[in-house]
């Protein structure tokens, strides 16, 4: 078995949201400003503080820069730009800037997605939980499809290091007790697929984008992912493609039970998703 290494670093975060109704009970996915998937995904940094310096270098080189003076998000005041990188609140000047130096910093990504009008049908069904394949059932509500996807993403990997440290994008209520349940659970499948039990240390903590760069790393590597799967546009995905590991649609059911993967030996490629309802 080879060396393990000192520590693992992750990052989590997500696109889009799980929420599939609003208070009376009414299905909201598909109306305007919600998303149709939710993706959650980490990028593994073998050189988080390089990443932090890149990015600092270059906010510090954007705002210093007189085409950017008198730009809004670019303001230290709006707590945009000027605090961290946001793909949804930086100027596409700024986010092809940050897309230019995103794979120097050789990010391994892995994300996992759920087709929300999948989630609705189950819902709506009456089924006390979601059944994918092989898998446990879960129950059909925010914090569940979470976790679930959560020990999916760390189903491997947490026993190549003597400690894993994973910071999660810090989201309303922290619910650490859950995550680290999750973790748990990711390991003990981890041993019962393979025979190997993971010992390494796991410190879970939650933060801020601002507080870790690779939780902005992660940010814009989703940020491609979701434009590609919802709206068809994949010239963003494809300055990251090399970053991504695996990429599972778990909804994808037209091939295989349990979704369809993508990697290596499946390349994604804009003509191979299932289109997304509309």
């Amino acid at each position: 078995m080879p060396e393990k290494r000192a520590v693992n670093n992750y990052y989590v975060d997500e696109a889009g949201d799980p929420t599939l109704f609003n208070r009376k009970g009414q299905v909201i996915v598909g109306k305007k400003g919600v998303s149709r998937l939710f993706m959650v995904g980490y990028a593994y940094l073998p050189g988080p503080e390089l990443a932090k310096q890149k990015l600092e270098e270059l906010r510090a080189e954007l705002l210093a820069d007189p085409y950017f003076k008198n730009v809004p998000s670019i303001q230290p005041g709006a707590n945009k730009t000027a605090l961290c990188f946001h793909a949804t609140d930086d100027l596409p000047e700024v986010r092809r800037e940050v897309f230019r130096l995103l794979p120097e910093l050789d990010a391994k990504v892995n994300v996992a997605i759920r087709r929300k009008e999948y989630l609705v049908k189950v819902a709506r069904s009456g089924s006390k939980g979601l059944i994918v394949s092989k898998y446990p059932r879960i129950q059909a509500n925010p914090d569940s499809i979470y976790d679930d996807m959560i020990k999916r993403l760390f189903k491997t990997g947490l026993h190549t290091a003597e400690k894993n440290l994973i910071v999660f994008a810090r989201r309303g209520k922290v619910r650490r007790r859950a995550l680290q349940y999750a973790i748990k659970r990711a390991k003990d499948n981890f041993e019962i697929t393979t025979g190997i039990r993971s010992d390494s240390a796991t410190e879970i903590i939650s933060a801020y984008p601002s507080q870790y760069a690779g939780l902005q790393v992660i940010d814009y590597y989703l940020w491609a992912l979701q434009r590609m799967f919802e709206r068809g546009e994949d010239r963003f995905f494809r300055l990251l493609a090399k970053g991504y590991r695996l990429i599972m649609d778990l909804d994808d059911t037209r091939n295989k039970p349990y979704g369809e993967w993508y990697s290596d030996s499946n390349p994604l490629k804009l003509e191979k998703i299932k289109p997304v309802a509309g």
